[in-house]
């Protein structure tokens, strides 16, 4: 598998959406550099009130730039950084990876893929009826396909811009399938 960064962003506050930026640093251990979502523990806001002391597994969200495409098919105007994610990608199948999968970006850079991002209700307050978009049901299993990208830790630290390239190491046999972070 090939692809590309197409966007990076990042923000200091809480916030749902970030802004973005001509270049992010990601910090080995840590996440994006001057991200408030950057930390070896739970970071994430919610979370952080009853298990602040577990690894954050969230240090980078990374998303698919082809879920903007489906979501307009459907009336939403959706762009880089406004669903929260640090990395928006090109022509990953981010979705397919397995856990352990790393991702090298750019030339130094590298994350290793944790789990799927869980969307939350606050999707629904940046644009009314988005979080029934993000997600779907299988009928035939009952099981939820989650479509708002993957989370990430980082194994090497260096910059990452948009065009960079980005490349697949699968993990090795057996895969183990993404679940929730």
């Amino acid at each position: 598998m090939a692809g590309r960064v197409t966007a990076v962003s990042r923000n200091e506050t809480y916030a749902f959406s970030k802004p973005n930026r001509e270049s992010i640093t990601l910090l080995a251990g840590l996440g994006v550099e001057g991200d408030v979502h950057a930390g070896e523990t739970i970071r994430h806001q919610f979370r952080m009130t009853y298990e602040p002391d577990l690894p954050n597994l969230r240090q980078v969200h990374l998303m698919h730039e082809e879920l903007f495409d489906e979501l307009a098919l459907k009336g939403f105007d959706v762009s880089a950084g406004q669903l929260g994610e640090n990395i928006t990608t090109r022509g990953v199948d981010l979705l397919g990876l397995p856990t352990g999968a790393l991702l090298h970006l750019g030339e130094q850079a590298v994350v290793e893929v944790t789990g799927l991002r869980n969307p939350c209700a606050k999707i629904n307050y940046f644009r009314a009826g988005l979080l029934g978009q993000v997600f779907s049901l299988d009928p035939d299993s009952g099981e939820f396909t989650f479509k708002s990208g993957v989370m990430a830790v980082v194994r090497r630290g260096g910059p990452v811009r948009p065009h960079d390239p980005v490349r697949v190491e699968l993990p090795p046999s057996p895969h183990r399938p993404l679940e929730r972070v």
